[in-house]
């Protein structure tokens, strides 16, 4: 009895460990096999301790994060969900939809999107098997809490249609319902890899729009989380700024079908946006308009993120730029002459109201004093020739107040019949202190005529009428300078014509109705011109004042004849030598040249360039502290220069009389304008 006792316990002993044996092995087995079950299938699963102690599955879950300290195996897809389920989850709640475990034990799962990172897990066993199979169970679950955000859990079968519709990636899906087939280190594991890689290189793309955007948009399948109250509101701005960029680049590239698109989008981006200041003012529906703006965007960067369609976009801006500018620029040059050369209101009512009290003043007090020494050749002749009474009378009282001997000045001016009554009253009631002045008109001249004069017979022509009154408005003259009225008159020729209007009389000096004299004048007549015709201040240091700049050098007849690089020299006070002119028959060469001009191809019109081929070689240079240039133009004239010249020249458009004339200059002109005179006090005229 004692023996078959003994037996029987060895039996029961060995059966047990049988049992355990038996159990240890085919547990695994029992584990991972199965069919797998719906995610959505609702119902809480049962078995193990996983439904039997709730309580204890955080502290198995810290117990398996304690193991998995081991070295960590990156190649198993289960153990890389399970990792990922784990970090992203805490405690679990058992009937929770997700992965689950399947029949056979085995866990299946797909994950879409692309912001999930699954990190590598620790493999318990050689063969695959979980260290921790519990904690894996728990974790599996654990999943199933997650919000999808950037996917869902489907099954394989589910898994597999939505690929083949969508072209979608499946990641850690397993064939079969064997263990070793679901770790088979290589042929699963380089399979994940390149679906990884192929997701992650698609979520390049997007990420870097979503970068520009400041938002997370991810595609069709991502959702948009602002990190702040109204950081949808700035997404769509940004996103309605870039669209405004492309839009300019599309119809240049001939892709008219992204154009359509596009501005269909930016209709819905701006619907949303109006009116709105915060984000909860926004449509429900504003996600999904910035997934598409966002889908369309990133394909029009594909096509256009280059260079070439903006460097053509800009150069196309710049000349149409260039030509608005060239445009503008004729059009303020157009109005600078016309303000340059119009008649302000003040000066013709001063012409009127002085014609009207020339004729009805008596004409006993219409002849000047000092008639005898208008011929005298010993005293200082000035011609002035002008049309501008407040001017001309500038010029006259500047000379006379800084004359040491005015009466040793006589004054010749000449005018048109127009202004002939309002110029000779003018200095009837205002004469000159004991100086001379004589008042001429045009029309005095009988000997002056077509005929003899190729000008006039050149301004009466009808070439030149079709220029000055014939002119296309649309194609207007580079220059419109030249198309001055003022070269349509005889005055400004005068100049060709001192020995004919001066016939007794050996030196004048020429002056401009826009000088004003600063010194006396009289050591002007004593100065040797050394044969030469003409005295005046070279233009060496303005490039502008070389010969080329006025003559036309392709001309063989000028480049034959003069240098192009010669100075040029300042029309405005020029002491003429009339007895030398005469001996030299300068007025003859004076009709050459401008009969060579006739159509305009030697020069344009006017007196500079006809003076220079005239008096070429005939011209002798005064010292530059005689005359100064540019401040009817300059802006910058050096005050010392200006307080040591003889005579200053507003030669330019800013004349001082005028509005547009630089106010740091006026005050040089202004202070010999007597402005307690009555007519001028009725026609407001002020400094």
């Amino acid at each position: 009895m004692a023996a078959a006792r003994r037996w029987r316990r060895k039996c029961r002993t060995r059966d047990a460990v049988l049992a355990l044996l038996i159990a240890s092995v085919l547990a695994p087995l029992a584990l991972y096999s199965g069919a797998p079950i719906s995610p959505f299938s609702g119902p809480a699963l049962t078995g193990s301790a996983f439904v039997r102690d709730p309580p204890n599955l955080i502290t198995r879950n810290e117990a398996g994060k304690r193991l998995n300290a081991l070295p960590q195996d990156t190649n198993d897809p289960v153990l890389k969900i399970a990792s990922d389920a784990r970090d992203n989850v805490g405690t679990p709640n058992v009937g929770d939809q997700g992965t689950q475990l399947g029949q056979n034990g085995g866990i299946q799962q797909v994950v879409m999107g692309s912001n999930i990172d699954i990190p590598g897990e620790s493999r318990g066993s050689k063969d695959g098997g979980v260290r921790n199979v519990e904690e894996a169970k728990v974790l599996s679950h654990d999943m199933s809490k997650r919000k999808r955000a950037d996917g869902v859990v489907i099954t394989l079968e589910e898994g597999a249609q939505l690929t083949k519709q969508s072209g979608l990636t499946n990641i850690g899906a397993a064939g079969d319902n064997k263990v070793s087939a679901m770790h088979n280190a290589g042929d699963l594991n380089a399979h994940l890899e390149k679906e990884i890689n192929d997701e992650r290189s698609s979520q390049q793309i997007t990420d870097s729009t979503s970068k520009e955007s400041g938002a997370m948009i991810t595609g069709s399948n991502t959702s948009y989380s602002p990190t702040s109250s109204d950081k949808t509101i700035l997404v769509l701005k940004d996103q309605l700024r870039r669209a405004k960029r492309y839009i300019g680049f599309l119809p240049s590239r001939g892709n008219h079908g992204f154009v359509k698109d596009l501005r269909r989008r930016m209709r819905d981006i701006q619907q949303a946006l109006s009116g709105t200041t915060i984000d909860r003012q926004l449509p429900k529906n504003v996600r999904g308009k910035i997934r598409a703006m966002e889908s369309i965007l990133t394909k029009i960067k594909q096509v256009h993120d280059n260079c070439a369609a903006a460097i053509d976009k800009l150069q196309t801006n710049l000349h149409w730029t260039e030509s608005q500018l060239e445009a503008n620029k004729q059009q303020a040059n157009y109005a600078a002459q016309v303000a340059a050369k119009a008649l302000p209101k003040m000066l013709h009512c001063l012409a009127l109201r002085l014609t009207n009290e020339y004729y009805t003043s008596s004409s006993n007090s219409k002849h000047f004093p000092y008639e005898d020494k208008l011929e005298d050749p010993e005293l200082h002749h000035y011609a002035l020739f002008s049309d501008n009474v407040l001017a001309a009378a500038v010029v006259v009282n500047s000379t006379v107040m800084h004359a040491k001997e005015p009466a040793n000045h006589v004054f010749h001016i000449v005018t048109d019949k127009l202004n002939y009554a309002a110029m000779k009253m003018w200095f009837l009631a205002n004469p000159p202190v004991k100086a001379a002045i004589q008042v001429q008109k045009i029309e005095d001249f009988t000997w002056l005529n077509s005929s003899y004069s190729p000008v006039l017979k050149q301004l009466a022509s009808q070439f030149m009428i079709n220029y000055y009154f014939h002119t296309p408005q649309n194609k207007p003259d580079r220059n419109p300078k030249f198309r001055n009225p003022k070269y349509l008159s005889i005055l400004n020729h005068l100049r060709f014509y001192l020995p004919e209007i001066f016939p007794k009389l050996n030196k004048v000096l020429f002056v401009d109705d826009d000088i004003v004299v600063q010194q006396d004048l009289s050591p002007l007549w004593s100065i040797d011109l050394k044969g030469r015709v003409n005295g005046a201040v070279k233009t060496c240091g303005e490039v502008f004042h070389r010969f080329d700049r006025y003559l036309n050098f392709s001309n063989p007849l000028i480049a034959k004849k003069f240098d192009r690089r010669a100075c040029g020299w300042a029309y405005g006070m020029n002491m003429f030598d009339l007895s030398e002119w005469r001996r030299q028959n300068i007025t003859a060469v004076y009709h050459y040249w401008q009969e060579q001009n006739e159509h305009r191809l030697l020069w344009k019109l006017g007196t500079l360039p006809a003076g220079l081929v005239t008096f070429w070689n005939n011209t002798f240079p005064l010292d530059r502290s005689w005359h100064l240039l540019g401040l009817g133009y300059k802006k910058n004239v050096n005050p010392k220069d200006i307080e040591r010249a003889a005579v200053i020249h507003y030669n330019g458009n800013l004349k001082p009389w005028l509005e547009v004339g630089l106010p740091k200059y006026r005050n040089y002109w202004s202070k010999h304008v007597n402005f307690d005179q009555a007519f001028i006090r009725e026609c407001h005229i002020h400094p």
